[in-house]
């Protein structure tokens, strides 16, 4: 590191220097060749095919067999490591909140028949741009998104998700427990804009919300394509034919636009990328904010009933004497 670098590059070297210490502090098992390991992985030109191509590397100035003992009797401390990640500078929105952001990544592993726990994981445009089921590795992924349009974002946690796992309670957990560190190390303080949390079209985002209500954050989600929702009940109007009053309003359909009637706000803005953009705002129903079935009424199970109530419950005393 040259001495003569300009001022404006002095913090964000000195935080990059500090963060390799702490991150060669988390190996506790053949740090260094770990270390070396990771320094070639990322700096090496293109994708990784093979370890022999990273023992090549310039990065990696031991041996080809220090590759591979790291591998075998290397060990990472991951909730040091996590805590080191939440330490360090995250971007941050206009008005200076922290917005995270919570996807699944799959690891794919089609030809890794030994390997194991894997899933079928949902893939598109590969091929004939079609929707595939390809076995791999799936992974919960939280990351700080930075401001503006850019893919960069800032890595925060990861989760293998095992077969059959159920996606809003390992991501409860795992946002439960992201926000947590967040706090401690001061990224998030008692007065602060809550933290953004931006979910995908396939998260349960009433689940998560009720999951996470003692939580400083708020929830943003995509709609599926396909959902449909209410209007506002009508004012009720005597019909002389009778009949009970409806509940709901009119249907509020996202896949059949002529259903969705005149928007209640209309935008419009001028993008240097794409154009004009346009944007209309409805106001259907809310859903609703009772706890999801399940979790505040859970089904008594029993070896006789299996699940069912127990028929002696309803008696009284006097009866199941």
């Amino acid at each position: 590191m040259s001495l003569l670098d300009p001022a404006g590059r002095v913090g964000p070297l000195a935080a990059l220097s500090l963060f390799r210490t702490d991150f060669h502090g988390c190996l506790t098992g053949r740090a260094d060749a770990l270390f070396e390991l990771t320094d070639a992985m990322l700096c090496t030109d293109g994708p990784v095919r093979t370890l022999v191509g990273l023992a090549l590397a310039p990065e990696h100035r031991r041996g080809h067999g220090a590759l591979y003992g790291g591998l075998n009797l290397g060990r990472i401390d991951f909730e040091r490591l996590r805590r080191t990640v939440a330490n360090l500078p995250l971007p941050r929105a206009v008005d200076g909140r922290l917005v995270l952001a919570a996807d699944v990544s799959p690891w794919l592993r089609p030809d890794a028949n030994t390997s194991p726990d894997r899933s079928f994981c949902h893939t598109y445009g590969r091929g004939k741009d079609e929707h595939r089921m390809i076995p791999g590795w799936p992974y919960s992924v939280i990351a700080a998104l930075e401001v503006g349009r850019t893919s960069w974002t800032a890595l925060l946690d990861a989760v293998r998700l095992e077969p059959g796992a159920d996606v809003a309670a390992v991501t409860a957990v795992q946002v439960r427990e992201v926000v947590g560190r967040l706090m401690v190390a001061g990224q998030w303080k008692a007065g602060d804009l809550d933290i953004l949390l931006v979910l995908d079209a396939g998260y349960d985002v009433q689940r998560l919300s009720f999951l996470l209500a003692d939580l400083p954050l708020e929830l943003l989600g995509r709609l599926r394509s396909d959902r449909v929702m209410r209007r506002p009940t009508p004012p009720r109007v005597y019909d002389p034919k009778g009949g009970r009053p409806p509940k709901h309003g009119g249907e509020f359909v996202f896949g059949q636009p002529d259903t969705w009637g005149e928007p209640d706000v209309r935008t419009t803005t001028e993008t240097q990328r794409y154009g004009t953009a346009r944007g209309h705002r409805f106001r259907p129903a809310p859903p609703e904010t009772d706890p999801p079935r399940g979790l505040a009424h859970p089904r008594r199970r029993t070896p006789d009933h299996r699940g069912h109530r127990d028929p002696t419950e309803s008696r009284s005393s006097a009866d199941r004497r």
